[in-house]
C-alpha cells in the first residue's frame, strides 16, 4: 500500500457500506445485536457483584417448585432457591419480597443472581436496617445464627459504655425487633449481649433456663451444662433448638445434665479411680 510499511505497523482502509452484500450486512446486524446483549449481561453482572451481601427488594412474578422467581424494578431476573426460602413464606404474584444477596454468576449464558431468606447474614442486615447503632458502627454483631422460621440468636457488642446493645436492637417498646420478627413471619429472637467470658456468654444463650454450673473443655471444645430437673426442658427448647443454637453461636458442643445425673456421674468416676487405684496397689 505504503512502500515505507513495516511489518507491525495499523493500516486503516475505509469500507463503503454500499459495497458491503446482503450476506455481510445481516452478519453485522447480528454481531452488534450480539455484543450489545453480551454488554448488557456485563452490566448486570458488575451491578450485582457490588450488592452480594445487601438486602434487596425483588416482585414476584413466577413460583416454581424449586425457585420463586422475582424481577427488580429494572426487569433483571433474581432466583430465590427452595433451600433458601422460609418455609411458612407465602408466594403470591405481584407481591414484593426482600432477601439478602448470596452470589451472582453466569448460568447458560445469562446472568444468575441468587437471593437468601435463611442466611443468618439475612438477619444481620434486617437488624443493620432497623438498628442505626449498627449502621453507624456504635453497636456490632458478634454473630448470629439461626433456625430459619422457628428461632434465632444474635450476639451484640457496644463500642459505647452508655449504650446498651441489646436494649438498642429491642427498640421502644420492642418496636426494631418487632418489625424484624414480622418480616421473618414470627421467628423468635434472643438478642444476647456479647461478652469474652464464656461461661456468662453460655448461660446468657441458653436463657430462660438458669445454669447451676458450667464445665469447660477447651481442648475437646465441648461444654458440660449443669442444671436442676426444673430448667432442662427450658435449655433443650423446643425440639433442641435453644441447646442447638446455643452450640453453634459458642461453637462449642454443649451437653446438658441435670444436677442429680451429674452426682451419679462424679460417683461413678470417683469408683472407677477407686477401683484403678486398688489395682495399681495390688
Amino acid at each position: 500500500i505504503e512502500e515505507d510499511f513495516e511489518i507491525g505497523d495499523e493500516v486503516a482502509e475505509e469500507i463503503k457500506i454500499e459495497d458491503f452484500g446482503r450476506r455481510a450486512v445481516i452478519l453485522a446486524k447480528q454481531t452488534l445485536i450480539q455484543r450489545v446483549k453480551d454488554l448488557e449481561k456485563e452490566v448486570i453482572i458488575n451491578k450485582y457483584e457490588d450488592l452480594v451481601g445487601e438486602v434487596i427488594t425483588g416482585e414476584i412474578y413466577q413460583t416454581l417448585s424449586r425457585e420463586v422467581l422475582l424481577v427488580d424494578v429494572e426487569g433483571n431476573e433474581i432466583s430465590l432457591p427452595r433451600s433458601e426460602q422460609i418455609y411458612k413464606d407465602k408466594y403470591r404474584k405481584g407481591d414484593a419480597l426482600r432477601g439478602v444477596v448470596t452470589s451472582v454468576e453466569m448460568f447458560r449464558g445469562n446472568p444468575k443472581i441468587t437471593l437468601s431468606r435463611t442466611s443468618p447474614l439475612f438477619l444481620e442486615k434486617l437488624f443493620e436496617n432497623e438498628v442505626p447503632e449498627i449502621s453507624d458502627g456504635l453497636i456490632t454483631i458478634k454473630k448470629a445464627v439461626r433456625q430459619p422460621g422457628e428461632r434465632a440468636k444474635i450476639c451484640v457488642e457496644s463500642y459505647d459504655d452508655r449504650i446498651d446493645p441489646v436494649g438498642a436492637c429491642v427498640g421502644m417498646r420492642g418496636s426494631r425487633v418487632q418489625t424484624i420478627v414480622n418480616e421473618l413471619h414470627g421467628e423468635k429472637i434472643d438478642i444476647i449481649k456479647w461478652t469474652e467470658d464464656l461461661p456468662t456468654l453460655i448461660s446468657e444463650s441458653l436463657s430462660p433456663a438458669e445454669i447451676q454450673k458450667v464445665l469447660i473443655d477447651q481442648d475437646n471444645k465441648r461444654i458440660d451444662i449443669i442444671l436442676t430437673e426444673e430448667n432442662l426442658s427450658k435449655a433443650i427448647g423446643r425440639r433442641g433448638q435453644n441447646v442447638r443454637l446455643a452450640s453453634k453461636l459458642t461453637n462449642y458442643e454443649i451437653d446438658i445434665l441435670t444436677d442429680k445425673e451429674d452426682s451419679e456421674r462424679r460417683q461413678s468416676e470417683f469408683k472407677e479411680r477407686t477401683e484403678t487405684l486398688i489395682k495399681n496397689l495390688e
